[in-house]
């Protein structure tokens, strides 16, 4: 079967933006996990805001530790990104060949984008797990990426993949109210424009500020799920204690419904939302940047792509006449 090189050059240069966008941010997004993943206790919590967590790495001298796992991160980010748009790209060339239409429609596109997330989320899971649980470590306490794996069982390494599956809908929550906001503007613009004007569009700064509305909307209403999905993925608190007293004392395997009665019990309704201002923060930042990356490196990356594949050609064509 032939490779799909446009597929293939889209995978890359979107890998390669969420590689440096989950670099540049990732201090932000070690503090956003340790925030989220504490859970008060008596009324008493260690963290009341996120520069807290900012500030313990700070005054313990352990400010190196806000990228602990991230390596972990960055695999899971890359082949996650790279298996998206690749999949993504995949399927929509494959729907228009099937279907013999010249556009994908908007059920459709979203059908694609949700197979494409799902197909991401199986086969990334075990590395979101260590890397959520190398972030909610004490700081200097991580521990490598194999160490972390390999002291639960397989299935402890796909904790939280339900709740993975379901946050595929947010792109769908996304890209429909984007939509709706979009066709509200632009019947707003048709009525107050002339009728032989040229056809009403949104401007680019108007297109990103509905995008990170859009994407702000989608980030709230899922906001629950991504919580205790991270509580779910978290390190124990007294993970830093030594094995023999850990095997003493085996831990009961967290569940979406034990995560969900103890926030409800400990912290109320509002402790679902804990930590969704940093979260809003991170992933409008992370979607800009990671586009922004994109898009300027594709073309880049279809460069050297082809001329892969040139070099590639003239040398299995040396090696047959040889």
């Amino acid at each position: 079967m032939a490779v799909d090189l446009e597929a293939l050059s889209e995978a890359t240069s979107g890998a390669l933006g969420s590689l440096l966008s989950t670099t540049i941010l990732y201090p932000l997004d070690t503090c956003k996990t340790k925030f989220q993943a504490e859970v008060q206790s008596h009324g008493q919590r260690k963290y009341r805001n996120l520069s807290d967590v900012l500030w313990e790495a700070v005054s313990t001298g352990q400010f190196l530790s806000l990228y602990q796992g991230l390596g972990t991160k960055n695999l899971q980010s890359f082949i996650a990104q790279f298996i998206y748009f690749y999949g993504y790209s995949y399927f929509k060339r494959l729907y228009l060949e099937k279907s013999g239409s010249k556009s994908i429609g908007t059920k459709a596109n979203l059908i694609l984008a949700a197979a494409a997330g799902a197909c991401t989320a199986i086969v990334t899971q075990p590395l979101d797990t260590a890397s959520s649980r190398m972030q909610t470590s004490a700081f200097g306490k991580s521990k490598g990426l194999w160490k972390t794996l390999s002291e639960g069982t397989l299935s402890d390494a796909f904790d939280g993949l339900g709740i993975s599956l379901l946050l595929t809908s947010n792109p769908s929550i996304q890209f429909t109210v984007f939509d709706q906001l979009k066709q509200r503007l632009l019947m707003q613009k048709l009525k107050e424009a002339d009728h032989g004007s040229s056809p009403v569009v949104l401007s680019a700064s108007t297109a990103f500020l509905l995008g990170a509305v859009s994407k702000s909307i989608a980030t709230i209403l899922t906001y629950p799920a991504i919580r205790c999905k991270v509580m779910i993925q978290a390190a124990d608190p007294d993970d830093g204690s030594d094995d023999q007293t850990k095997r003493a004392q085996p831990k009961p395997r967290k569940t979406v419904l034990g995560v969900v009665r103890t926030i409800w019990k400990r912290e109320g309704i509002s402790g679902f939302f804990k930590g969704l201002e940093a979260q809003i923060t991170k992933t409008v930042l992370s979607s800009a940047l990671l586009l922004m990356i994109k898009e300027k490196i594709s073309a880049t990356a279809w460069v050297l792509i082809l001329a892969l594949q040139r070099y590639l050609l003239l040398t299995r064509g040396r090696l047959k006449s040889a």
